[in-house]
């Protein structure tokens, strides 16, 4: 396991105050709809020769003539070609947010979704923007994948030793298998780039800053940007070796005779108040000493 401790931000705050924050297994309600939706579009496509997941892809042209559904309806829009693909990826999605869900809780899954889905549909209707003043078209735009691509990159952080059998064949760990997406989408992004579509290429940065947003503890740690603060009762070893190398074992030492708790175990020891500065004394030289002053 890499990453596990979260620390204590702003979104841990907000799930501990509001417990019952979020929707239970609601990435099986989005898998659900994603095979309700194939099936009816499928039907569709047969009895009327029409495409039933068109009325629901995010297109930012059609969001702004009022269609406002689509605004939620994309995550719900199944982008697997086949019904193999789809049970397949459907099956996979919810076996990792169901991890997810239970590594982090109900409450901060849901923000995490819910967080990803408004990243995404910002970015996309500016994007899309962007693309229909220039060109003109009103293309979907798949905000889906990459959200989802997000929920499996925060499990391969947590899980990153985990291995899983790809194609039910070949075992491969998590860690390389995000790796290999991460790799996948950023050559897609410049593909992009390269064509001239970089309003497109830009999406799945929505998804990459969600992710970040909410693993950021660890790549404070991994990059040592703060210094971890503990409770100042906490004894750190290597601190207390070093002060016990430098004192030679004692804790307090008279300023007269040089005598120390190491020395005399049962000895008292005090500060005196009229001296300048912390000065240490014995039992014997407390009442029978100069008293420093800096003057």
């Amino acid at each position: 396991m890499i990453y596990r401790n979260r620390g204590y931000g702003p979104i841990d705050r907000f799930c501990a105050k509001h417990p019952n924050f979020g929707i239970p297994n609601l990435m099986k309600i989005i898998v659900f709809g994603q095979i309700v939706v194939y099936v009816v579009n499928l039907l569709a496509s047969l009895m009327f020769r029409h495409s039933f997941v068109s009325f629901l892809e995010f297109i930012p042209a059609y969001i702004l003539q009022g269609q406002l559904w689509r605004l939620v309806t994309w995550v719900v829009v199944p982008y697997a070609s086949s019904p193999f693909m789809l049970l397949l990826s459907c099956y996979f999605y919810y076996w990792i947010a169901a991890m997810l869900e239970r590594e982090w809780g109900t409450a901060r899954f849901s923000l995490f979704y819910l967080s990803g889905m408004v990243l995404s549909v910002l970015l996309g209707m500016a994007m899309g923007m962007v693309q229909m003043y220039t060109t003109f078209t009103a293309s979907p735009i798949d905000l889906g994948y990459y959200l989802n691509l997000s929920i499996f990159l925060v499990l391969a952080l947590l899980y990153g030793e985990l291995e899983v059998l790809l194609f039910f064949v070949v075992p491969v760990k998590m860690k390389w298998m995000a790796l290999i997406d991460v790799v996948l989408v950023v050559v897609d992004m410049v593909r992009l780039f390269q064509y001239g579509r970089w309003m497109l290429a830009l999406v799945p940065l929505a998804s990459f800053i969600n992710f970040f947003i909410f693993t950021w503890p660890f790549w404070q740690t991994k990059l040592g940007i703060v210094r971890h603060k503990t409770d100042p009762k906490v004894i750190h070893f290597k601190q207390a070796q070093k002060k016990a190398q430098e004192t030679k074992g004692y804790h307090h030492k008279c300023a007269v005779c040089g005598i120390t708790d190491a020395d005399d175990p049962d000895m008292e020891f005090r500060y005196c108040s009229k001296c300048d500065g912390y000065y240490c004394y014995c039992a014997n030289h407390i009442n029978n000493h100069v008293h420093i002053h800096k003057d």
